[in-house]
């Protein structure tokens, strides 16, 4: 399965990473209070964009791409943040692309990677990411509540990913204020664009509810819309698009309409 696959190696970057740099050496470049959360609370339906190089399912998904221009693009077309897959192994991503897409864009940034550490949260601060991601399929419930409870004292946001409903409820006991579900399973990589709508009920309208994955069109954040959706996380259709800037303008539009 792709994800154990992915977590193995995580494990074993994140030791040589501690090693190479230990945590007392990391400087703290987090300066400004993160409106990752706040930036998602606006009327309608709020998009979270993605800068992602490449995908175990999808390849090379926009050769060359350039983080910074990417992040003032979105910035231009309606993004309310930007998420930036840092794991260089399997998405072809890097910590350089996170900074440059947070100072260029003026978003509030996500770092999207695979946490399985304290580490690596003390390390998102370092390079100035509002948010972090954490997968609740990827962690025990221990060491999901241990993670979130450090991302609150450091003042960052956490999205926790789920793709089931005792997923959600873990979310919840741990105290997330920000519930993703990702409509691709990452053991299968298959996607199932109704399966964030069908989980909505199950968070309760207090904490943000982000749909993840096979959005793509007008209709779907519509739909998602109407499901009661705060937000969606969305890359790839936006990525392979001729113009992201005018395919995300049109999905942001849709959201509105919602309003």
């Amino acid at each position: 399965m792709i994800l154990d696959e992915i977590l193995v190696h995580k494990r074993a970057e994140v030791s040589e990473r501690k090693a190479r740099r230990p945590l007392l050496q990391l400087p703290d470049g987090f300066a400004h209070p993160s409106q990752f959360e706040e930036s998602l609370r606006q009327p309608g339906v709020s998009f979270i964009a993605e800068i992602k190089r490449k995908s175990p399912s999808g390849g090379e998904l926009r050769p060359g791409a350039s983080a910074s221009e990417l992040a003032r693009m979105y910035a231009r077309s309606g993004a309310a943040a930007v998420s930036v897959l840092t794991d260089e192994r399997y998405f072809g991503g890097s910590d350089d692309d996170l900074v440059q897409a947070r100072q260029a864009g003026g978003l509030p940034a996500l770092r999207k990677d695979f946490v399985v550490d304290a580490y690596q949260i003390y390390e998102a601060r370092a390079l100035g990411a509002d948010a972090v991601l954490l997968i609740a399929r990827a962690l025990s419930a221990a060491e999901l509540t241990s993670l979130l409870t450090l991302t609150h004292q450091l003042g960052i946001d956490a999205l926790v990913e789920t793709h089931s409903a005792p997923e959600v409820d873990r979310a919840l006991d741990a105290g997330a204020r920000i519930i993703g579900v990702n409509n691709r399973d990452l053991d299968t990589l298959m996607t199932d664009v109704t399966l964030a709508p069908r989980l909505r009920p199950t968070v309760p309208p207090e904490r943000l509810f982000v749909a993840e994955s096979g959005i793509a069109q007008p209709d779907d954040v519509r739909a998602l819309a109407d499901a009661g959706v705060d937000a969606v996380l969305i890359g790839e259709s936006l990525l392979r698009a001729k113009d992201p800037g005018a395919k995300l303008r049109s999905l942001v539009a849709a959201g509105l309409v919602h309003a």
